[in-house]
């Protein structure tokens, strides 16, 4: 539980570009570096292995990038967050670059919780005429053991196709989630499976996380 007496800083920032394929423990460790380098005011736990007190947003696959990743920062003392926003862009590379930061309360949910509803965009390999097929169920492999997840329990909303961008929104569970790229692979599965082998299979291109919202 964030300490009351620290100053709890949220900051918003980007993941794109070839930082995109970093895993979510090499994010973690980029942007420490960053807090390092902007001497920011940290708190630091106790204990025999003391570290930095931040806390991460839900993790992003591999290879999905995202314009709405965050961030909580527990500091020492008071930093006017535009002074905090200026010392971290100084000190962060263009495709990992915060681009808000504002102070939020003792109470308030962790940044992994907070947002539980999250938009995707992705492009694919080419433009499409009727939308890409469903399917009711994707199957999945966790700690080696095969997993049925309904789709229904996770996508708000429809799966809207215009030319080659499809958007959607997914929904985290308390008991678990559905990978945009999972879902969008388990589409595009389908969709290859009724095209003549002589023609170009359907492929992603790229994923965007695009915003993240409390449910409604």
């Amino acid at each position: 539980m964030p300490d009351p007496n620290l100053f709890r800083l949220r900051v918003e920032y980007c993941k794109k570009g070839r930082l995109s394929m970093l895993s979510h423990l090499e994010i973690a460790r980029a942007l420490e570096r960053a807090v390092r380098r902007a001497d920011l005011p940290f708190a630091v736990s106790q204990g025999f292995s003391p570290h930095m007190k931040i806390a991460f947003g839900s993790a992003l696959p591999v290879g999905v990038g995202s314009t709405c990743e965050i961030f909580d920062l527990q500091m020492t003392r008071y930093v006017a967050p535009e002074k905090a926003l200026a010392a971290l862009r100084a000190a962060s590379v263009p495709d990992l670059m915060p681009h808000d930061c504002r102070y939020i309360g003792p109470r308030d949910a962790a940044a992994s919780v907070v947002y539980p509803v999250a938009s995707y965009q992705a492009e694919l390999s080419f433009a499409l005429e009727g939308g890409l097929p469903l399917p009711e169920e994707v199957h999945v492999v966790r700690k080696k053991k095969e997993k049925t997840l309904k789709v229904a329990d996770y996508l708000v909303g429809q799966l809207a196709t215009e030319g080659a961008m499809v958007t959607f929104e997914l929904e985290a569970k308390p008991t678990g989630s559905l990978r945009p790229d999972v879902l969008l692979n388990a589409c595009i599965d389908a969709f290859n499976a009724t095209r003549p082998e002589v023609q170009e299979p359907l492929h992603i291109v790229s994923i965007t996380r695009t915003t993240q919202r409390a449910s409604r």
